[in-house]
């Protein structure tokens, strides 16, 4: 009794609705990563932000990622912004000071600082964080690439946590009779969404941001009463939440993984088994 021709017909079969049906999962995961909340590292209405900064921590401008926020100064002045970042994000702040064309005596620094929503000051990856521009020059540009913001951290450690990230921008070196020049300033901050490869186990139970203590009293509302008012958003967080904390795209390669075993020890089963009881033997033997 040979049935070869038939089981190896069946395997090749099995075989290939393993992989059409893997081949959908990796599909539908992947729309899933992009339907999650912080999927886009820039809101869908990217263009001008805010026209003004606050010159506090506490007074601090809210800028969106992506958004361009703008501001009249003085030389001088210490001038905030506070952005939102989320886990599994490489942000990058961008700053230009546009410097008066005359009235200027000698050179100046300027300097571009980030600190996260304990207001610890954040180390910049690479950059131009501090710059000097000439007596003559029309402008001056800096920028900082922080590290990856990670989505649980130990206490003791200084890394980047999901929340609020206050940009500070100021001259740290200028000749006192350039002070109280008129200043224009353009900051932008955008992000890079870095995946599953920065991804740790674990989230913080609330996102690093102002009053969130507060507000997370206020959540909980009287005894009893089911009408309490819906949560707003605060000035530094994503219109959409922040993310869960729980997906990454490494439940991807997890999923893919074992679909590909299982693949593979379907084929290898199919090379190994034999060709059953060979023609030549009688039965019973």
């Amino acid at each position: 009794m040979r049935t070869t021709p038939r089981r190896t017909h069946g395997a090749r079969r099995a075989l290939t609705v393993a992989l059409l049906a893997g081949l959908a999962l990796f599909t539908s995961a992947g729309a899933a990563v992009a339907d999650g909340p912080s999927a886009s590292a820039s809101p869908a209405d990217d263009g001008a932000g805010p026209t003004e900064a606050g010159t506090t921590f506490r007074t601090a401008t809210a800028l969106e990622q992506g958004q361009t926020g703008t501001a009249q100064a003085s030389a001088g002045d210490y001038l905030y912004w506070v952005f939102p970042a989320d886990a599994g994000q490489r942000p990058t702040v961008e700053a230009t000071v546009k410097l008066p064309s005359s009235a200027r005596s000698s050179t100046s620094t300027w300097q571009i600082d980030v600190y996260d929503g304990l207001r610890r000051r954040q180390a910049c990856m690479y950059g131009h964080q501090t710059r000097k521009a000439a007596a003559d020059a029309a402008s001056v540009e800096l920028s900082c690439v922080l590290r990856t913001v990670r989505s649980w951290s130990e206490p003791w450690a200084s890394d980047p946590l999901p929340g609020s990230y206050y940009i500070r921008l100021t001259v740290v070196d200028l000749p006192a009779a350039d002070l109280g020049l008129p200043v224009g300033v353009e900051v932008k901050a955008v992000s890079k969404e870095q995946g599953g490869a920065h991804d740790v186990d674990g989230a913080l139970s609330e996102p690093l941001v102002p009053g969130v203590s507060v507000a997370s009293a206020g959540d909980a509302g009287p005894a009893g009463d089911a009408s309490a008012a819906p949560r707003v958003p605060s000035a530094g967080e994503p219109e959409d939440g922040w993310a869960s904390g729980w997906w990454t795209d490494r439940w991807l390669w997890t999923v893919g993984g074992g679909v590909l075993a299982a693949l593979a020890a379907v084929f290898g089963y199919s090379l190994t088994r034999g060709r059953g009881r060979p023609a030549h033997v009688p039965p019973g033997v």
